[in-house]
């Protein structure tokens, strides 16, 4: 990079800061004006108003209950991250820039208006000049950017704090920044969303699953920050009204679609960590189409063995069992008394198998349901001296969301004992799980 890209970038970043600092000062002069909401709403509104960064920030919150207060989780499960779409002439400059050839030699055509619009990228559909049918992933200008300067000015913010009051040390802030950070870089990296997709496909073929499938990626038409997929048809996996045009038995095609994720914790470097509906569909031929590998989860081996014996002692409704492997899996430097957590999980346990089905077409209603449940096994944890960590958090989350499809696919199955389920693969064919 040259000294004067160099230069503009410093530049940009001054002015971001700029930005920040102006709307800070207004949520400020809001406040004192006596426009005083709880505290966590006023910061997740203040985010939200901050742009891109503050969002993924506000998203991470929520999906991290092990790492945030409770009341900052729920409010942040409303963090919006739907933008006003960028007029396509700046969508185009990016995808020139980026692909470094005219767009006619690699785009029959591409539909101006985007499909989805968020804080990071845009995504609009298009066909390629050989036929295929895909959806481009772009990202919006600036963005890397936005997100280096914010990321940097609120992580120094954070030293600075903890060296003013270092007796408020919350879990260490600057150390989650530094996560957060980390997390978020390589959510706006697309070559490394293509990765988790490649991987998911090699597992796939590993595996000779013909149940499910994830978008092919095009090389030849991506980049850092483009992102050229296959484009698939269907409907999310709990539309009740369309569902039996392409799933004869849907019950059959949730514990394909379970099946293929359980077995990629075990066989594949990294797990889908984002399964809302909107990400798991039922394909025109009946296929399950796992999307959107910009969230990924990965469990460290050490943690791994815990892991599949917590899962296992639910099925078995183990509690003393439950708790050892919950001690296994979180952080700790206290001695936990097992019987007592024993009977504190029994309780969250009661909560966990009574669900209103209705919730679950209602994904706002079933998110936070989710939540609540995630937020409740965080705090027993906690109660007991534990901490998780946030793989943990991200896996137990997506079972959750398995266990909510259950009651209105499948209602007569039981998560954790169910012969249809192979949640740890064959007793005597389990291969060691390899993480690069």
């Amino acid at each position: 990079m040259n000294r004067y890209a160099t230069l503009g970038n410093a530049l940009k970043g001054v002015l971001r800061i700029g930005e920040t600092s102006v709307v800070l000062a207004g949520t400020g002069i809001s406040w004192l004006r006596g426009n005083r909401p709880a505290t966590p709403r006023l910061v997740r509104q203040t985010f939200e108003r901050l742009g891109a960064t503050y969002v993924k920030l506000g998203q991470f919150v929520a999906s991290s209950p092990s790492l945030f207060p409770a009341d900052y989780v729920n409010e942040f499960q409303h963090c919006l991250d739907k933008t006003k779409a960028l007029p396509f002439k700046d969508i185009k400059k990016v995808l020139e820039s980026e692909l470094k050839q005219p767009l006619d030699s690699i785009f029959s055509f591409i539909d101006e208006v985007p499909l989805a619009s968020a804080s990071i990228a845009q995504v609009h559909a298009a066909t390629l000049v050989t036929g295929e049918s895909v959806v481009i992933k772009v990202q919006k200008p600036g963005v890397e950017n936005i997100l280096l300067t914010d990321l940097n000015f609120i992580y120094w913010s954070t030293r600075i704090f903890e060296r003013l009051f270092p007796k408020i040390k919350f879990a260490s802030l600057s150390a989650i920044v530094s996560e957060i950070q980390a997390c978020m870089m390589e959510e706006v990296d697309f070559y490394k969303e293509a990765e988790n997709v490649r991987q998911f496909n090699e597992f796939l073929k590993a595996t000779s699953n013909p149940l499910a499938i994830a978008p092919l990626t095009y090389a030849h038409a991506s980049s850092l920050r483009v992102l050229t997929m296959e484009r698939f048809y269907g409907v999310p996996l709990t539309d009740l009204e369309t569902i039996k045009k392409y799933a004869k038995d849907p019950a059959a095609t949730l514990v394909g679609a379970m099946n293929t994720w359980f077995s990629s914790l075990m066989f594949c470097e990294s797990f889908h960590a984002d399964l809302h509906a909107g990400n798991l569909m039922v394909l025109t031929d009946g296929r399950i189409g796992f999307i959107d590998f910009g969230i990924v989860g990965r469990i460290d081996p050490s943690t791994w063995t815990a892991t599949t014996t917590f899962m296992e002692s639910i099925g078995e409704g183990d509690f003393e069992k439950m708790a050892e492997s919950m001690v296994g899996i979180g952080m700790t430097h206290h001695k936990v008394n097992i019987p007592d957590l024993a009977k504190d999980l029994q309780v969250i346990y009661q909560a966990f198998t009574v669900v209103d089905p209705t919730s679950v077409l209602n994904g706002a209603v079933n998110d936070s349901e989710i939540n609540q449940l995630m937020l409740e096994i965080v705090a027993v944890g906690e109660k007991h001296g534990i901490r998780f960590p946030r793989a943990f958090a991200l896996l137990f989350k997506q079972i959750l969301y398995f266990d909510r499809y259950i009651k209105i696919l499948a209602p007569d199955m039981e998560l954790f004992n169910d012969d249809r389920l192979q949640m740890f693969g064959k007793p005597n064919d389990k291969p060691q799980r390899v993480l690069h």
